[in-house]
């Protein structure tokens, strides 16, 4: 009967006041709960993921930038003999290059300034030797010394890239 009493008590302290047992309250929110509102914030981030990914590209155009079409003048074929390594053959170097400017605007400003260039590329392909010349490697340093050259006589003004036109090595 103790029994009896001790457990009736327990269910009276329980109790509200409208007499049903008082469920335990946790802080934390149920499973169920939790599990619901990460699939919402999965959803809704797979929506806004595939929005930016796939939606804005269909429904929006990218501005397309309009490029400038290259201005290329020619220079006077260059020939000259290279520098010998005490061989008794002298071997001559002839060259036709195009320049690429950016802007046809340039044209104007950078043939005052051709016999500079035509100077800063005699001298320097002077100095060179045939061996300087072997292969792809061999041409893109000439050209990417070239290119510097130019810019250097043609200052403030930059020229885009120099272009071969013609290569023979005799």
């Amino acid at each position: 009967m103790a029994k009896a009493k001790k457990g009736a008590a327990d269910a009276d302290d329980n109790a509200d006041t409208d007499g049903a047992p008082a469920a335990k309250k946790s802080k934390l929110p149920s499973k169920k709960v939790m599990i619901m509102a990460l699939a919402g914030l999965l959803v809704v981030g797979g929506g806004a993921g595939g929005y930016f990914m796939f939606g804005r590209s269909s429904h929006e155009e990218p501005k397309k930038e309009v490029a400038k079409p290259a201005t290329f003048v020619d220079l006077p074929d260059v020939l000259v003999n290279l520098s010998s390594t005490g061989s008794d053959r002298t071997q001559y170097l002839k060259v036709k290059i195009v320049l690429e400017l950016p802007d046809p605007l340039l044209v104007a400003q950078i043939q005052p300034l051709m016999p500079r260039v035509m100077d800063a590329f005699q001298t320097y392909l002077r100095e060179l030797r045939p061996t300087d010349l072997d292969g792809s490697a061999g041409l893109y340093r000439l050209k990417e010394e070239l290119t510097r050259r130019v810019n250097v006589a043609v200052a403030p003004n930059k020229i885009t890239a120099v272009l071969f036109k013609e290569i023979v090595v005799q």
